[in-house]
């Protein structure tokens, strides 16, 4: 069975094809900066790069390319082999527990969705309704990066804050990376063989978010009501006081959208160090001495830390911890300085084994109390596995 797994931006359309349930990548790709000048599309097949300069007006445009690309590669002889397509979409607010055949009503609840993130659902929605026009005969799934954390109890995902703002206008910690989190459990299950276990997830990447997880579902998680909730991450500030939102607009005249969008985009790495939102360039400049980003990566492997130290005990005890995404799979710098944090626990690094990058591997010791692994994560295949399991 071919399925397609994408992922919309508002402009940006990622996607891979799968032969289900080999879980065979046949083609790969993305389409950038639709709808703004410059934009093309790069596809991977059979390891080799095509990649094109093309006007995308909107993500109907990118589509078309995209058909055009899989029947001019022999890939498909016609969109009947496209059985299903599976729509990572960012939030299923509280009603959405799993992943679900998109119907008209499912359509408008992601829609309605849209203003507890007004900069991915739309997007989200751009991308389901252009291929429902161009390749009507699919099946269309949608999956939910909130799906996974909807296991919390209402203990876990209330804050602190007058009830009604719950029932009225359902704040309440919603979590995110859910299907990456989702993915690292079902893998560490088979890799623990058992179904009975307790493991922290710590998805490290420009955004960033830590997951406990007890016999496979998740009982807490470090992002909130939004994404800038939780560990310090590229350009989000993470967990901050409230009030230092109305002290710095009254101190700096900034309007509320100007604070709002400087913790969301100014904050995190690239607001303390002053130099970039990548870790990579934060670990250069640690070489060159650079004391503002010394104090960044302190702040991060201490903000993970804390998470990790908070979720053992709360799951009391710990049978692994597991380091994914683009930081957590290939910075051995980090990993080395938040387990030697977690040595109190009995945690031993293997120092050669950690000096690995985008690769399984064990990276404690034998006589470790708790593994801890590297695990890349692979939210497109757990798309298509969603998708699989719903429509087979």
């Amino acid at each position: 069975m071919k399925i397609l797994a994408i992922n919309a931006g508002s402009s940006s359309l990622k996607f891979k094809m799968f032969e289900m349930p080999e879980e065979i990548v046949i083609v790969s790709g993305l389409f950038e900066r639709i709808g703004i000048d410059g934009s093309g599309y790069t596809i991977k097949i059979n390891g080799e790069k095509i990649k094109k300069e093309v006007e995308l007006k909107n993500h109907e445009d990118a589509v078309k390319y995209l058909i055009e690309e899989l029947i001019e590669n022999e890939i498909i002889s016609s969109l009947d082999e496209i059985e299903a397509i599976g729509h990572r979409i960012v939030h299923g607010g509280d009603k959405y527990a799993d992943s679900v055949i998109i119907t008209d009503e499912v359509l408008n609840d992601i829609e309605s969705f849209s203003s507890l993130a007004p900069l991915h659902n739309p997007a989200n929605v751009l991308g389901i309704k252009a291929f429902q026009k161009l390749v009507p005969k699919a099946t269309v799934v949608g999956v939910f990066d909130t799906a996974f954390h909807q296991t919390l109890e209402e203990k876990d995902f209330l804050y602190g804050v007058p009830y009604e703002w719950y029932t009225k206008y359902k704040v309440r910690k919603y979590g995110f990376h859910g299907i990456s989190h989702k993915y690292l459990a079902n893998y560490m299950e088979k890799k623990l063989g058992k179904k009975e276990f307790k493991l922290i997830t710590c998805h490290l990447g420009n955004g960033g978010s830590i997951s406990a997880i007890k016999n496979g579902k998740c009982i807490d998680t470090s992002m909130g009501f939004t994404p800038n909730a939780g560990i310090l991450m590229g350009t989000r500030a993470g967990d901050i006081d409230a009030s230092i939102i109305p002290y710095i607009m009254e101190q700096t005249g900034m309007s509320l959208d100007e604070v709002m969008n400087s913790l969301n985009k100014e904050s995190g790495f690239l607001g303390v160090s002053g130099v970039s939102s990548d870790s990579r360039d934060i670990e250069e400049g640690i070489l060159e001495n650079n004391q503002r980003c010394i104090l960044t990566h302190q702040m991060f492997v201490k903000s993970v830390v804390s998470y990790i130290a908070s979720y053992y005990v709360l799951l009391g005890g710990v049978d692994a911890i597991c380091f994914s995404a683009g930081i957590g799979e290939n910075s051995s710098k980090v990993r080395k300085d938040i387990i030697e944090a977690l040595s109190v626990l009995g945690i031993k690094l293997d120092e050669e084994a950690n000096n690995v990058r985008g690769k399984e591997a064990l990276i404690t010791t034998s006589d470790s109390k708790i593994s801890c692994y590297v695990i890349p994560t692979n939210e497109e295949l757990m798309i298509a596995k969603d998708v699989y399991n719903l429509v087979k």
